[in-house]
């Protein structure tokens, strides 16, 4: 964990090329350490999502390098390690598990992140249709206590179509992401340990939430 945070706060200060390849090494010890840690949370959640047998660490996480071709930030690297943990692939539509460390800014979550156009109506159906499950499933005592509130970015000023202000799920029936993230403070989190337990706890938690979304993908 210390080698994650100090290289990412590092990098933060000098995000170019000249630096990076000239502490590499301290990347790819990073970058190992990175990866024992998603190789261990795959291990011990498979004992509620036995599908994560099947998935191997290096698959899940991403590339430290941004695509710049469309971004005015040149900025050549993220400064951030993230992993995302799905069955069906990171790149996957299918909702998943996510673990982001930034100093400063780390959290763990899932979901489904910017679902097509498709997708996202079959989700807001799907929330429509089920809101008495939905809401059980997000306002027990455990998933309150981890996940607080839902994801809100970009969610939409007014319903969206086909749907009236008066429907009792409308203010989720507004939203573009389904997903829910529990932010911590990496310098609590002193060992691998600590974030291991703290992924799987917050990971089993939100495997119910997960459940929900993919039924449009096997209804």
């Amino acid at each position: 964990m210390k080698d994650i945070i100090a290289f990412l706060s590092q990098l933060k200060d000098n995000n170019n090329k000249e630096w990076f390849s000239d502490h590499k090494k301290q990347y790819e010890k990073a970058k190992a350490e990175f990866i024992a840690i998603a190789e261990e949370i795959l291990r011990k959640c498979s004992s509620f999502e036995p599908s994560f047998n099947n998935l191997k660490a290096k698959e899940c996480i991403f590339r430290i390098n941004r695509d710049i071709r469309f971004s005015p930030d040149k900025s050549p690297y993220k400064t951030n390690f993230g992993a995302s943990f799905n069955p069906h692939g990171k790149k996957s539509p299918h909702a998943g598990y996510y673990l982001h460390l930034q100093p400063g800014e780390s959290f763990v979550g899932g979901g489904i992140y910017l679902p097509s156009t498709d997708i996202l109506k079959q989700l807001r159906q799907e929330v429509d249709y089920n809101f008495e499950t939905f809401e059980r499933i997000i306002h027990t005592t455990e998933f309150k206590r981890s996940y607080p509130a839902i994801f809100n970015e970009d969610r939409l000023a007014r319903p969206p179509k086909g749907y009236e202000a008066s429907n009792p799920a409308i203010e989720f029936l507004k939203l573009k992401h389904y997903i829910f993230t529990h932010n911590f403070d990496e310098s609590q989190i002193t060992s691998k340990e600590q974030l291991m337990d703290l992924c799987v706890s917050k990971f089993q938690t939100l495997k119910p939430f997960n459940d929900f979304l993919n039924q449009i993908f096997y209804n």
